[in-house]
């Protein structure tokens, strides 16, 4: 298994999604990546999330959702349902990675990702342990979301007014275990100083809560 500051380059589905594979040593679960429209598994944002959750004993996976070609059609990038399935794909061949078939999974998503995570976490309810969502369209999900059992946080910047009804309006269908953070001062992206780190150590403490009461999937 790779260690910590070994970054692997992956291929996910019969179509091949190029993606980053992060291992600790021993890793405490697995936290796969969703982005969102516009973003590809390079996001300077989610490699930090990634490599900060790294750090704190996670194995992280980000790949790209579309193809270069499929992300060329706008209504790709909002397919949910096609991103939705996607994640579950990657869950799929992370099954076929013996060092990874063990440890149980997180899922975060940013953006129409976290809509893309929801649904997968619906589909698959036995295979993901925690969700987490960053500035995410959890609306987007629409009907998946009364079907979640992991527990999900959603995390908002404070000046994002609209994604933070959204949100809001989104976690009330929630009927698994569930909370929503809003961060004081951070916009959409939080790029203001501080802003993701908070919304780091809110995702580590969640998927460490409730990862470590996840059943293997073995």
């Amino acid at each position: 298994m790779p260690d910590s500051q070994t970054v692997a380059t992956v291929r996910v589905t019969t179509i091949g999604l190029e993606g980053h594979l992060r291992c600790p040593p021993d890793p405490a679960g697995l936290i796969v990546f969703a982005h969102g429209a516009g973003s590809s598994h390079r996001s300077p944002r989610n490699n930090r999330v990634a490599g900060a959750l790294a750090a704190q004993g996670f194995a992280t996976l980000l790949f790209d959702l579309l193809t270069e070609d499929e992300a060329q059609d706008r209504a790709n990038v909002f397919d949910i349902p096609l991103l939705g399935q996607r994640m579950l794909d990657a869950l799929d061949w992370t099954w076929s990675q013996r060092p990874l078939r063990r440890l149980p999974v997180g899922l975060f998503g940013a953006s129409t990702g976290a809509a893309a995570a929801l649904v997968a976490a619906a589909q698959a309810p036995d295979r993901v342990g925690a969700v987490v969502s960053r500035g995410g369209r959890p609306d987007l999900a629409a009907g998946a979301l009364p079907q979640v059992r992991a527990p999900v946080l959603l995390i908002v910047g404070g000046l994002d007014e609209v994604v933070v009804h959204l949100n809001l309006t989104a976690a009330d269908r929630l009927t698994c275990p569930h909370r929503t953070e809003i961060v004081p001062g951070a916009t959409h992206l939080f790029e203001e100083p501080g802003a993701l780190d908070r919304v780091t150590t809110l995702a580590g403490d969640w998927f460490t809560q409730h990862l470590s009461h996840a059943e293997s999937r073995a």
